[in-house]
């Protein structure tokens, strides 16, 4: 791919990340003209304003910068275990934050267990990012001695496995209630993110972007094998600790304000693949941040139809990225990364 015909693919994925985050802008549950959206970014009085500002421009941020962060997780867990099939969620991150926020919401019968976590607004940020963090603590100590891939992709899926088993527990002793308030969490949403926690996922998001545009070369070093990796000079045990951790941290923060959104780490990398048809990391790595923001802007839109209830994230993501990954399967037979 030349280097002209990437950048025009670059700009153009960058200008309709633009024209559809000022459509998401736009929907909503309120019906709001064009016009009365515009006047309430430039002003702030009245109900126009109050809506754009305090709703409708969180969420449509929210969606780009929880994309970028999943799609990047997605890339660089496909390219660490050089399995097409794996997502930012193989680690068992999203299952440990859903089971302390399991924890939070359905063991209101056990105060022992819920008083870990301070009650308040950011109760379930901090139960998603407490579970995340623990499950991410045992898996940097098993990366630290596992010599493979492979290996640490199955303690990942043994760890994923674990936690969700207590979850179902819960889920079943659980009052109804409850039950409700944690399926509803589990359903995903990028819309009740406030500001101020919209500035923490944005430091901890742009902090794992930035490691990992800096981490080229290593990624570019593990799609040819460990034994060509370690010719070149890299210390694949410190890269695949890199890679572990920034892709920790960013799936844990979009997990605990956004909660699970499924599809969009997997989905991405191949969907971008199809407009920028590179290996190299140094030009995939920015196409897929703007595609997973376009991706997130798509379906919250299409979430929110106008004449229609709200439907659950999860099942517009899924619903897109399923048939695409079903149609990569088929119509490459074999998906390579």
């Amino acid at each position: 791919m030349t280097r002209g015909r990437y950048g025009l693919n670059l700009l153009a994925l960058t200008l309709m990340l633009g024209l559809l985050f000022l459509l998401n802008v736009s929907v909503g549950s309120a019906a709001l003209s064009f016009a009365e959206v515009v006047q309430g970014l430039f002003s702030h009085t009245g109900t126009a304003s109050e809506i754009v500002w305090q709703f409708r421009l969180p969420k449509a941020i929210t969606c780009i910068v929880a994309g970028s962060a999943l799609a990047t997780g997605g890339l660089l867990m496909q390219t660490l275990f050089r399995n097409p099939m794996a997502g930012p969620d193989v680690l068992g991150l999203t299952s440990g934050a859903s089971l302390f926020v399991a924890l939070l919401l359905m063991a209101g019968r056990y105060p022992s267990v819920t008083s870990i976590i301070v009650p308040g607004a950011w109760s379930v940020a901090l139960a998603a990012s407490l579970g995340g963090i623990m499950v991410f603590i045992v898996v940097i100590i098993i990366a630290r001695y596992v010599r493979d891939n492979t290996s640490l992709l199955l303690v990942g899926l043994m760890l994923s496995a674990a936690t969700s088993s207590i979850v179902s527990v819960l889920q079943f002793t659980s009052q109804a209630d409850d039950l409700q308030t944690f399926m509803i969490w589990m359903l995903g949403s990028v819309g009740s993110t406030n500001w101020a926690e919209l500035g923490v996922l944005c430091s901890i998001v742009c902090c794992g972007l930035l490691i990992s545009i800096s981490m080229v070369k290593v990624l570019n070093g593990m799609l040819l094998g460990e034994s060509y990796a370690t010719n070149l000079g890299i210390n694949m045990k410190r890269g695949r600790l890199a890679v572990v951790l920034v892709t920790g941290l960013m799936v844990g923060a979009v997990t605990a304000f956004c909660g699970p959104i499924a599809f969009v780490g997997l989905a991405v990398p191949h969907l971008i693949r199809l407009v920028v048809p590179a290996s190299n990391h140094k030009i995939l790595l920015p196409a897929v941040m703007l595609g997973g923001g376009l991706l997130l802007l798509v379906c919250d839109m299409l979430a929110q139809m106008p004449g229609s209830r709200v439907l659950p994230l999860n099942a517009i993501t899924s619903l897109i990225g399923a048939p695409v990954v079903i149609w990569m399967v088929i119509k490459a037979k074999r998906i390579s990364v």
